[in-house]
């Protein structure tokens, strides 16, 4: 017999031997602990995240809201399809904010589709359709409608029509009794779909014409259109097109020009609005923003604001303790901004840093974005409501995101030993890189050395510190790649979760692809840190170690 053979024969014996000893001794063998540390017993998420734990009773402008933008569309901007399964898709994620762009249709249907576009259209009544069968498969709690409406009143009048007939009960038309002049809460308006839009008059006059014939009666007002940051019009490039033909290509150009045109108009309009419409509107009444001034002695509890991506980062780093005074009390949405053709996405959490309710992306593209959007909202059950922190809703902390001084920091140090069977490149030079999103003293990030030519096992056996000054507000984000020596390095897949739900003790983490899909394996591979925190400049408060396991694909 080969003796290397023969020595790994006698090894497994061994091994054998001692597996049956400590199977009779009642203790884990080396099989059962590798099972334990795959069970959802040792996932790195608290348990209690999984549930719905956050104090739901509150005022819905004191919860972060899962929003997506143009929902309806499943790539492009202004060529791609619009299609039904934007809807379904968003809501089984639990988005509870979606977008409905309503034009006039023919046949007298209303459609759905970005306008002045090449992107398809689709029917209003069987975009209600799916909303209504998807709508609380994922979470119980409330789904707002929010109309870009561009109809005319009679189309306007069949919107209305179809959201009552298909949506029936569960649309909100009329105020809860013990809210009739404030918000109300995610519990109170459990299984409810509310509208968001234009609306004409006060909710008292709403009440008074309950029961009352509506049919027909239209509603004209003047209103200024909304305003886009110029800059981000001027600096408008044709994005690069396949098509060989001339013609093809001079008529996207116009799709463009004309799309580009029309977001950038800024003018006083005649609008005329269905009463039917408008009496459906209730807790969220959309409003122009002018200024945070105009808002505070003249905006009603039911109004809410758009405001779009440049200029709320201009007010989020100018203004942001009147920005946050005002999300105390309005719920605001924030979009993405016109030049963004590709849906690509911003970075949600300088939003949230200023109590933002409603940051709106487009769920279709992946990327650091969606990652940390849906890593965020994993908290709470994934129920699509989430608390905001207190430092957000306590106009006395006087809190500014980054003039964050009032509070001593929290040392965060993470121990990462080895890694097993990581997805096989063509380099397999595995590296993790750890990287913090909060406030902007907290954001940050580490990686570990290269290991060369090994994803199978690969060994780091390093000690990353982070000090965070808002655990409350952090995000961490663990990436694997491989180093190319050539371009950027490649993506192996990630996972991202509130610091505040990584739960203490031997753990396990799931790791997704760029699309937010589970990566399954073979084999695990096992991460170890420790979480020591403790104040600075204090004694340290110790936590016990804490061990993290990459389940990937190979």
């Amino acid at each position: 017999m080969n003796p290397l053979k023969k020595h790994m024969t006698q090894g497994w014996c061994w091994i054998k031997m001692l597996e049956l000893y400590v199977k009779n001794q009642h203790q884990m063998t080396i099989e059962g602990f590798l099972r334990y540390m795959n069970s959802n017993d040792c996932l790195l998420f608290k348990k209690n995240c999984t549930q719905v734990y956050h104090d739901m009773t509150r005022p819905l402008s004191d919860y972060f809201i899962s929003s997506s933008h143009n929902t309806y569309l499943i790539s492009g901007q202004l060529i791609g399809p619009s299609d039904l399964w934007g809807y379904a898709s968003a809501l089984v994620k639990g988005c509870r904010c979606i977008e409905i762009d309503c034009w006039d249709g023919s046949q007298n249907e209303p459609v759905v589709y970005h306008g002045y576009t090449l992107t398809s259209k689709i029917l209003f009544k069987t975009v209600i359709q799916v909303i209504n069968k998807y709508a609380f498969m994922a979470s119980e709690y409330p789904v707002v409608l929010s109309l870009e409406n561009h109809c005319s009143p009679q189309q306007q009048e069949i919107m209305a029509n179809n959201m009552q007939s298909i949506l029936g009960d569960t649309l909100l038309s009329d105020v809860l009794e013990n809210f009739p002049n404030e918000l109300p809460s995610p519990e109170a308006l459990k299984f409810k779909i509310l509208v968001k839009n234009k609306k004409i008059g006060t909710i008292e006059e709403t009440i008074e014409r309950i029961g009352t014939n509506k049919q027909g009666r239209i509603v004209e007002y003047e209103e200024e259109e909304d305003e886009e940051e110029s800059e981000e019009k001027d600096n408008v490039t044709t994005p690069m097109l396949k098509e060989n033909k001339e013609k093809e290509l001079e008529e996207k150009k116009s799709i463009i020009s004309n799309f580009i045109s029309y977001s950038k108009k800024k003018k006083i309009r005649k609008v005329k609005l269905s009463l039917e419409l408008s009496d459906l509107v209730i807790y969220t009444k959309a409003e122009k923003f002018k200024s945070f001034h105009h808002a505070q002695i003249n905006q009603k509890f039911n109004e809410n604001n758009s405001i779009g991506e440049l200029r709320a980062r201009k007010l989020s780093k100018q203004k942001a303790r009147e920005f946050i005074s005002h999300t105390n009390s309005f719920i605001t949405r924030i979009y993405p901004k016109a030049t963004r053709t590709d849906s690509s996405n911003y970075i949600p959490q300088e939003f949230w840093n200023v109590g933002c309710q409603m940051v709106a992306l487009n769920f279709q593209t992946p990327g650091v974005p969606m990652d940390l959007y849906n890593g965020k909202f994993l908290d709470n059950g994934g129920c699509g409501y989430l608390l905001k922190p207190e430092i957000l809703r306590n106009p006395k902390l006087n809190f500014s995101p980054s003039e964050f001084k009032h509070y001593n920091p929290t040392i965060l140090s993470i121990r990462l030993i080895s890694g097993f069977q990581l997805p096989s490149t063509y380099w397999n030079n595995s590296l993790v890189l750890i990287e913090i999103y909060g406030i902007p003293d907290d954001q940050t990030k580490q990686q570990t050395h290269v290991i060369r030519r090994n994803a199978f096992d690969p060994r780091w056996n390093e000690t990353f510190t982070f000090t965070i000054h808002a655990p409350e507000m952090a995000l961490i984000r663990f990436v694997a790649e491989s180093q190319s020596t050539i371009g950027a390095n490649e993506f192996l897949g990630q996972y991202t979760l509130p610091l505040l739900c990584m739960e203490k003790g031997y753990r396990t983490i799931p790791l997704f692809s760029k699309s937010d899909k589970f990566l399954l394996s073979a084999m695990m591979s096992f991460h170890y840190f420790s979480l020591p925190f403790k104040k600075a400049s204090q004694e340290s408060l110790t936590i016990p170690l804490c061990t993290y396991c990459f389940t990937v694909g190979a």
